[in-house]
């Protein structure tokens, strides 16, 4: 029997023929003339499978409760702006439609979840590292200010009661509009959770323009703060949307390709229209609830981009493996040694 000492590379000593060929590693650098023997990976999956599970949301509940909450907060800052300029009719239109925005977005995440006790579940606890659960309850306590508030200004009644009601939903109403944002960003989905430093500027944008858009529907005469919520709404959304898509490179890809391009092409050419109309028709009534109606379909037309976008780059591998590559590759090249391959002769 041979005495050759075997070590972990083979017999001390002895050397391999001429033609091996290895595809080992040793400190991160493939040696001079060695050859790989498996071909560099692709972004794909077992059976052509997405790598990611897809969202169980659906169209149009989860769109629409994005966009109704984003309406129902902004809305309700402005009627807080309208009580102190005394404008009334300005007043009673976005309390109204605070309460219903807000209603209808718990009767759409309620439709999603499929029972009603599954949102009263959410609220047994609360727990400030879920998006989810700080949103439950803060529409829980949000939807009843807002019904308050909008009630005292129908009816004119108990108005001490009410203006307490206007208070407490203007000071919960950024965060209705924009803690949505915060939700999508906190998946794994790539379109959503890599541009989560700017989807609250588009979610809070998105919002400001809906809720301008609603107030528009007033007498030219006190329409004037909707006009300006408006124009900022739009530009605020605009650029943080460009911004998000310049930042994140090729995960940005589904938001401009598909059903979700589609969406936000509408989007900003009915924002853009609308506030054109409404600085050109500000005194004529019609023309300026012409033009708050396009803000408010463009703003849910945000929504159900940013969803679609969210969809489309959970089902393809790519937008997941490529930018984990990237990144492995940067922290490489930051450090050498942290992503070497062990060295076999070392102890363990």
């Amino acid at each position: 029997m041979s005495r050759s000492e075997v070590t972990r590379r083979g017999l001390r000593g002895t050397r391999p023929d001429r033609e091996a060929i290895t595809g080992g590693k040793r400190g991160g650098r493939r040696r001079t003339g060695e050859q790989p023997v498996v071909p560099g990976a692709e972004f794909t999956s077992y059976y052509g499978q997405p790598v990611l599970n897809s969202p169980t949301w659906e169209s149009p509940d989860i769109p629409g409760y994005l966009f109704l909450g984003g309406l129902a907060g902004a809305s309700s800052l402005l009627a807080a702006g309208a009580d102190l300029t005394a404008r009334p009719a300005l007043s009673v239109i976005t309390k109204c439609g605070a309460v219903t925005g807000g209603a209808l977005s718990i009767a759409a995440l309620v439709h999603d979840l499929g029972r009603p006790a599954r949102f009263l579940n959410m609220l047994r606890v609360f727990k400030t590292t879920s998006p989810m659960s700080v949103g439950s309850w803060l529409l829980a306590g949000y939807v009843p200010c807002a019904g308050v508030a909008a009630a005292s200004a129908v009816t004119g009644r108990a108005r001490p009661t009410g203006a307490a009601a206007t208070a407490a939903a203007a000071l919960a109403g950024p965060a209705v509009a924009t803690y949505t944002a915060a939700l999508l960003s906190d998946t794994a989905v790539p379109a959503w959770h890599d541009g989560h430093p700017e989807m609250p500027f588009v979610f809070a944008g998105s919002a400001a323009a809906a809720a301008g858009g609603l107030g528009l529907t007033a007498p030219p005469e006190q329409a004037a703060p909707a006009r300006v919520l408006a124009g900022f709404g739009v530009a605020c959304e605009l650029a943080a949307l460009e911004r998000m898509k310049r930042r994140i490179g090729m995960v940005a890809e589904p938001y401009s390709s598909g059903r979700a391009a589609r969406y936000l092409r509408a989007s900003a050419l009915l924002s853009l229209t609308g506030m054109a109309g409404a600085f050109a028709g500000r005194r004529n009534r019609l023309a300026s609830a012409l033009s708050g109606t396009a803000l408010l379909v463009a703003s849910a037309a945000t929504r159900w981009g940013v969803f679609h976008a969210g969809l489309a780059s959970a089902d393809d591998p790519k937008y997941v493996v490529v930018p984990q590559r990237e990144r492995v590759r940067r922290r490489a090249q930051e450090d050498p040694g942290c992503c070497a391959a062990p060295d076999d002769d070392r102890p363990r």
